[in-house]
């Protein structure tokens, strides 16, 4: 696994509906083996291998968007009031800091509360209202907030740098769905010169919808169809036995089902046969809540085979995820397994 890949994909700024960066990361991983490079008009990459006439085309999927934030007022007093974008919960926000993307470039904030000095006893024990929250960016009032380049949709995410943590753990952002991106590019590299037809897509907007998918997957016509994704892992103190969806170091997670798609028995089936028949761990999603790109893609057209395979991180969808090397490596070859033995059937 490429960690300088990932790192960069980590730090990339990427909220739905503005995920450039890390689309043009993919592309120059990708543009000298693909045999065709496009983006769509919602800002879909497509990367094309063409191999044998008569295979069936089959589909990878990871979404280059991240949960973000979308400044929806400006106080007259400078504070910036947001909306997420994305499953976001109150709990983890008080104290974060943010990165915002203004009408002058980067800018930096923290997200604010009353102090806990004012707070009443009920205050305290409560958690704080999405809604009473708000960023501060450092500005005395509303105008010297635009003159920073604040503005009225402006967007932005958790301002966190990606650090290797030693043992081949992995800290970083945005690992839902980055780590899923890496894995599709080392797949695809690995799948370069095969016979097989793959369609490798970073989409765009799954967090708020899965919608670029749902057009991707019109446009490719795939025959089958693996989400590639970065998942909840559970294996943290009070998490019950039951309740341990994923754990690191225990492999790729496939998923049977979750609230978007239940995976294709085909698909199912080619998944835990490559597994076993390359020795790769791997593990079932074990709480079928969550959704992914496989939900849009598998109800498009006439319908489309599909799955997911996901590397499992702690902490998703708040400022930072924990990931290890092991699983990155183990998914990345269970994918390019998986599209070789779907491909010969």
């Amino acid at each position: 696994m490429d960690v300088e890949l990932l790192r960069r994909l980590s730090n990339a700024f990427g909220p739905p509906g503005a995920e450039e960066e890390p689309r043009e990361i993919l592309r120059e991983a990708l543009e000298d083996v693909a045999d065709e490079v496009r983006v769509d008009r919602l800002g879909n990459i497509f990367f094309h291998h063409r191999g044998e006439e008569g295979r069936p085309t089959v589909m990878l999927a990871a979404h280059t968007d991240e949960v973000a934030f979308l400044v929806t007022h400006i106080e007259e007093t400078g504070f910036l009031r947001f909306h997420t974008l994305g499953g976001i919960t109150a709990n983890i926000m008080p104290g974060q800091r943010i990165i915002l993307r203004g009408r002058r470039g980067p800018l930096k904030g923290i997200v604010g509360t009353k102090p806990p000095h004012i707070m009443t006893e009920e205050e305290r024990k409560r958690m704080v209202p999405m809604e009473d929250l708000f960023i501060d960016v450092g500005a005395e009032n509303r105008e010297a907030a635009e003159e920073k380049g604040c503005h009225i949709g402006m967007t932005g995410v958790f301002d966190v740098e990606f650090a290797e943590l030693g043992g081949g753990y992995l800290r970083g952002k945005a690992f839902d769905d980055r780590a899923g991106c890496a894995v599709m590019v080392q797949a695809f590299k690995a799948l370069a010169g095969s016979p097989c037809n793959v369609v490798a897509v970073g989409t765009v907007q799954e967090e708020v919808g899965l919608r670029g998918a749902r057009t991707a997957a019109w446009q490719a016509e795939p025959d089958y169809a693996l989400a590639l994704e970065g998942t909840f892992a559970a294996d943290v103190p009070g998490s019950k036995p039951h309740q341990m969806s994923a754990r690191l170091r225990g492999g790729p997670v496939v998923t049977i089902a979750d609230r978007s798609v239940i995976a294709h028995p085909k698909v199912l089936q080619a998944l835990m046969e490559a597994a076993e028949a390359k020795a790769i761990p791997y593990q079932f999603k074990k709480i079928p809540r969550g959704g992914t790109d496989a939900g849009a893609i598998h109800l498009t057209r006439a319908g489309v085979p599909s799955g997911t395979v996901a590397v499992p991180c702690r902490y998703i969808h708040g400022p930072a995820s924990v990931a290890h090397i092991d699983d990155l490596e183990n998914t990345a070859r269970l994918v390019e397994a998986f599209v070789r033995r779907i491909s010969q059937r």
